[in-house]
C-alpha cells in the first residue's frame, strides 16, 4: 500500500503549544530564547506569527517539532499535536510525524536541500520513507507531478538535476513540493520569501496559497513582514522578546491593535490600501537574549511605558471572543479565535477608560 493511511478528522486543536521555555547555554551565560510562549492552530487554519529577528518566532516552532540541539534545550512547556504529547514522543515516533502529518518549509532552501542528492532524489526519499511499499518508479512519477503542481517547468528532465542547478526561487518551489508530498496535516513555513526578490515572493506565495487548497493542511506562517500575513493568514500571534504579547484575528489586529508593539509594527508598514502616508518605525532595536531585564520588554522603547511598566511584567490576558479570521470560516478554539494582549495598558488602545489606580 503506497498511501498514506487514512486518518480521522481532528475534532479539537491540531496543535497546542503551550508556557514554552527554550534556552541556548553559551560559554558565560544561559541564554533564554523563548520565555513561556505558545499558540494554538486548528486544522484547516492559517496562523501568521510575527515578530522581529531574535522574538523566538523560528526557535518555538524547531522546538515544538523537537529540532533544537545543543547548545539549546528545552526547559519544560507543552506541545500536543491532534492529541499526542510531542515532547513525550520516543525520537523515531516523532521522525515519522516529521515529514508525514507534519512538515516544514525552511528559510533558505540552499541549506536546507541535499546538495549531493538530485531533486527527484529527494523528493522521492520523502515518499518512500511514509509510504511503505513505494516502488522507485511510482515515486518518481509521484515526484514529477508535485514539481510539475508547485511550478517547475520541465519536470521530468529536473528530476535528475542537483539543488546548485536551481535558481532560489526554484530551489523554494523544489521544498515546498518535498513538504506537501504526504498530504501533511500541519505546513510550518519558516519566512519562506525572505531570501527571495519581489516578482519570486509574489509567486511563493501563490504556491502557499496551492498547497492550502491542494492538501486542507493548516498552517503557521512565520514572518516579520505583516503584508503577508495580511494577505494569508486567518490569526496572528505577535512575539517579541520570546513571549507572545498579543493575538487575534487578523482583521482586528490590523484594525484595532491592542498591544503598543503591534501598533508600532503597523504604523511602519506602508498602507496596505496604496495610500501614501508617513512611515513610523519603532525606535531603538529588541533586547538582546538574555538582555532582558525585570518588567516588561518592550518598555524602552515603547511610548506609553510608565514606571509599572519597568518594574512588573504584564501577563497575556485574554480580551474576550471576536470572530475567527477570513469571514469566520476557520473553526478556531475559544483560545484562538479571541483577543489576548500583553500590556498593561491595553484598554487605552482601544479607547477606553482606564483605571485610575493603574
Amino acid at each position: 500500500m503506497t498511501a498514506p493511511a487514512k486518518r480521522e478528522p481532528v475534532t479539537g486543536p491540531l496543535l497546542e503549544i503551550e508556557d514554552l521555555v527554550v534556552e541556548f547555554a553559551g560559554d558565560e551565560e544561559t541564554v533564554r530564547a523563548v520565555d513561556g510562549a505558545g499558540y494554538t492552530v486548528a486544522p484547516g487554519e492559517t496562523l501568521g506569527v510575527v515578530g522581529e529577528s531574535g522574538s523566538g518566532k523560528s526557535v518555538t516552532a524547531m522546538s515544538a517539532l523537537g529540532l533544537i540541539r545543543p547548545p539549546g534545550r528545552v526547559v519544560s512547556g507543552r506541545v500536543v499535536f491532534d492529541g499526542s504529547d510531542l515532547r513525550a514522543m520516543a525520537p523515531r515516533e516523532l521522525r515519522r510525524l516529521r515529514g508525514g502529518r507534519i512538515a516544514m518549509i525552511f528559510q533558505d532552501p540552499t541549506t536546507a536541500l541535499n546538495p549531493v542528492m538530485s531533486i527527484g532524489a529527494q523528493i522521492g526519499e520523502a515518499l518512500r520513507l511514509h509510504r511503505r511499499g513505494m516502488s522507485r518508479a511510482k515515486a518518481r512519477a509521484r515526484a514529477a507531478e508535485l514539481l510539475t503542481l508547485v511550478g517547475v517547468p520541465g519536470a521530468e528532465r529536473r528530476l535528475k538535476q542537483y539543488p546548485h542547478e536551481f535558481s532560489g526561487g526554484m530551489r523554494q518551489r523544489a521544498m515546498i513540493a518535498m513538504a506537501i508530498a504526504n498530504d501533511p496535516d500541519l505546513l510550518i513555513a519558516d519566512e519562506p520569501t525572505t531570501a527571495l526578490d519581489v516578482t519570486v515572493q509574489a509567486q511563493v506565495l501563490d504556491l502557499i496559497r496551492l498547497t492550502r487548497r491542494e492538501t486542507g493542511a493548516a498552517t503557521v506562517l512565520i514572518t516579520h513582514d505583516l503584508g503577508v500575513v495580511a494577505e494569508l493568514a486567518d490569526r496572528v500571534v505577535v512575539m517579541y522578546a520570546g513571549r507572545v504579547v498579543e493575538h487575534g484575528a487578523v482583521a482586528a489586529i490590523f484594525d484595532s491593535p491592542r498591544h503598543p508593539y503591534t501598533r508600532g509594527l503597523l504604523e511602519s508598514l506602508p498602507a496596505l490600501d496604496g495610500e501614501a502616508g508617513d512611515l513610523t518605525p519603532i525606535p531603538g532595536s529588541p533586547p538582546a537574549p538574555g538582555e532582558i531585564a525585570e518588567g516588561c520588554a518592550f518598555a524602552p522603547r515603547c511610548p506609553m511605558a510608565r514606571d509599572r511598566c519597568r518594574v512588573e511584567r504584564p501577563e497575556l490576558v485574554q480580551l474576550g471572543a471576536v470572530a475567527g479570521g477570513r469571514g469566520g470560516s476557520s473553526p478556531h478554539l475559544e483560545t484562538g479565535a479571541g483577543r489576548g494582549s500583553a500590556c498593561h495598558f491595553h484598554h487605552e488602545l482601544a479607547g477606553e477608560e482606564t483605571d485610575a489606580r493603574a
